[in-house]
């Protein structure tokens, strides 16, 4: 990987694609620590550290935002409106004709589809801004909330939230047109990498507490009351532990990245004319983790709900959804169990969208090609079907395992500092460094560049 970027380094015009997208990376982290008006920082501080958790809407928030939502800054919103918008289009090409009509138009019908994701976009972020600033001013967070001066410190802070999002997106849009990578992908991999320093310093923080509490009860310390734990020297072990096993979930995701499972394919010979067509034999390539990190956001986002619903309510909120959040805690049995399930689930929604057997059984049967020992029609659709079955099933339990480890690994160890970088985290991280490298390779491919792969 070095040594692609290194080689891509040294053609000037790809050169000048990663020096545009460093440079909007550093835009977005100069976003990322601008605060917003009207709030109290100190409090701000104060009130974020005991409520931004791993499992709740905010602390999901926070971990695609890169730790600017906590800090209540410009970027604070991060892309989740736009992933948001993005998903409401997919599922709405589904079931809306006009808009499954638009993604098969080519190159018009996608700049439309985007068109309409960007004003989605503003809306969802509108709309999740004014539910932050419910939420801070509940929370006493937020200065001057009464009359006129309440009205335009909440018109100012929804602004602000939602033209850092708008700008987000700007930001990943030119990257696509200039830069390299993904744009979005790569604000979402900047972001979490700028809170690795948190990570190593969370790590020291536990070693510093082995070295000066080696017989204190290590839950006292990482949960703030007594509990039935471990000495807090077991931290000699269990800290190389976790920077092992996260570098073996690293190699697990690169190594299953490009996996797939090849369909077969055969094609008549037919002649037209005096020249014979066909003959030749392809495949379907199915890939094991081809919904990538979707279903784990799907997941996500729904049982993050009762959480976020409980924050902006505050004490009004009614007694069924206290009761659902306070079961749907990360320290418990439960919620990993829930997420677990979800993951599988969205992983077949997201299969349903993605690959339809019966449309292309008949785009088999109408370009004469079949599949070896499989009649044409509704054996094929039915075969297609079933390998997509199994593929989809093993990829959801591996992105399942992933998602829930950390959780795993916090309850057994009491480390519930580490959990922010979870498996959303590392998939996004991993997924994003090959995509990029991937994209170097073949520019450079086209650009005859010889010895990349040397």
């Amino acid at each position: 990987m070095l040594k692609t970027i290194y080689n891509a380094w040294k053609v000037p015009e790809l050169r000048k694609k990663l020096i545009f997208t460093i440079f909007i990376v550093i835009i977005f982290r100069i976003g990322s620590i601008i605060p917003v008006p009207f709030l109290d920082v100190e409090a701000l501080k104060s009130f974020m550290d005991s409520r931004v958790t791993e499992g709740s809407f905010f602390g999901f928030v926070n971990m695609l935002s890169g730790g600017a939502f906590s800090h209540g800054t410009l970027f604070a919103l991060s892309i989740q409106p736009y992933i948001n918008s993005s998903i409401i289009m997919q599922l709405m090409a589904v079931v809306i004709p006009s808009l499954e009509k638009l993604q098969k138009e080519g190159e018009e019908g996608r700049k439309k589809i985007t068109a309409i994701t960007r004003v989605l976009t503003v809306v969802i972020g509108v709309m999740q801004a004014f539910m932050f600033y419910i939420w801070l001013r509940n929370s006493r967070v937020t200065m001057y909330n009464a009359g006129f001066s309440g009205i335009f410190s909440a018109v100012v802070i929804v602004a602000t939230l939602t033209a850092g999002t708008a700008l987000i997106m700007w930001l990943g849009e030119q990257i696509n047109d200039k830069g390299m990578g993904n744009g979005i992908s790569i604000l979402l991999f900047a972001g979490i990498v700028a809170r690795m320093p948190t990570l190593i310093a969370t790590l020291w923080g536990y070693i510093d507490s082995a070295i000066k509490y080696p017989n204190v009860n290590s839950a006292i310390l990482t949960l703030g009351q007594s509990a039935n734990g471990r000495e807090c020297w077991y931290f000699y072990i269990f800290v190389p532990v976790f920077v092992v096993t996260l570098l073996v979930l690293m190699w697990l995701i690169t190594y299953t990245n490009d996996a797939e499972r090849r369909i077969p394919i055969q094609y008549a010979k037919r002649v037209v004319g005096r020249k014979m067509y066909g003959g030749q034999s392809t495949h379907i390539p199915i890939k094991l983790s081809g919904s990538g990190v979707m279903p784990i956001i799907f997941a996500q986002s729904i049982l993050s709900l009762p959480s976020a619903v409980k924050a902006v309510m505050d004490k009004n909120a009614p007694e069924w959804i206290n009761s659902i959040n306070d079961a749907l805690k990360v320290t418990g049995w439960v919620y990993p169990t829930i997420y677990f399930v979800f993951i599988i689930f969205f992983a077949y929604f997201y299969l349903s969208i993605q690959y339809n057997p019966i449309e292309m059984a008949n785009n088999l049967r109408q370009s004469s090609g079949t599949i070896p020992g499989i009649r044409p029609g509704k054996p094929t659709s039915d075969y297609i079907a079933k390998v997509l079955s199994k593929i989809t099933l093993m990829g959801a339990i591996f992105l399942g395992f992933v998602a829930i480890e950390p959780f795993i690994f916090s309850d057994l160890t009491y480390m519930y500092n580490t959990t922010f970088l979870g498996g959303t985290s590392v998939i996004i991280m991993v997924g994003v460094a090959l995509e990029t490298v991937k994209q170097m390779e073949s520019q450079m491919m086209m650009r005859h560049y010889k010895g990349f792969l040397d």
